[in-house]
């Protein structure tokens, strides 16, 4: 690795997010319309695109992610090396299954949206990097056994809705190895 290029990866590392946060964004075309929020100064490559490993979405109207990829091309050098997507506060009622393109992802907030079934955290399982993830704030996490369910589709995670995982989650998340989440409820038998 050449020294420009080991300089390259250092500062994209450190490099502060590209934010798009509370731009009113109802579907991901509306940033062709939109600048980066500003804040401290963000580094650029030879064609102006943006040198980060991390993208903020969050406290828009997004309900849907149609065209992130095509954005995160258009607008990072590497978007494959992505780390961290804020998607919170938005509108989500879905997790799309683009997020799991970007598999270097090591944190993604979905927290305050609308994801109101456990089984679309599963699709997750496909970032096997990803350590920190949020879902507070949305419907699921009001289905009995929530965090353990998570846990137990997300095993590698380090921390969940800001809280770290412990070994008492572990053991307790293994009780859901059955994936309860994939049954569908039994109808109950009408009487006459």
């Amino acid at each position: 690795m050449s020294s420009s290029t080991k300089e390259h990866e250092r500062l994209s590392i450190i490099a502060p997010p590209l934010d798009f946060s509370f731009k009113c964004l109802a579907v991901m075309s509306d940033i062709a319309d939109e600048e980066p929020r500003e804040g401290m100064r963000k580094l650029k490559s030879k064609d102006g695109k943006a040198v980060t490993r991390a993208l903020k979405l969050n406290n828009n109207s997004l309900g849907e992610l149609i065209g992130l990829e095509d954005v995160t091309e258009r607008l990072l050098e590497e978007p494959d090396n992505l780390l961290w997507i804020d998607l919170s506060f938005n509108d989500l009622a879905i997790i799309d299954p683009v997020l799991t393109k970007f598999t270097q992802l090591k944190m993604l907030y979905l927290h305050g949206n609308n994801i109101n079934q456990l089984i679309e955290v599963e699709k997750l399982a496909k970032l096997p990097n990803l350590k920190v993830l949020t879902l507070h704030g949305n419907p699921i996490e009001n289905e009995k056994g929530y965090r353990h369910m998570v846990l137990a589709m997300l095993p590698n995670l380090k921390t969940l809705d800001f809280s770290g995982v412990t070994k008492s989650d572990r053991a307790t998340a293994q009780q859901f190895k059955h994936k309860p989440w994939t049954k569908k409820p039994k109808k109950k038998k009408e009487t006459e």
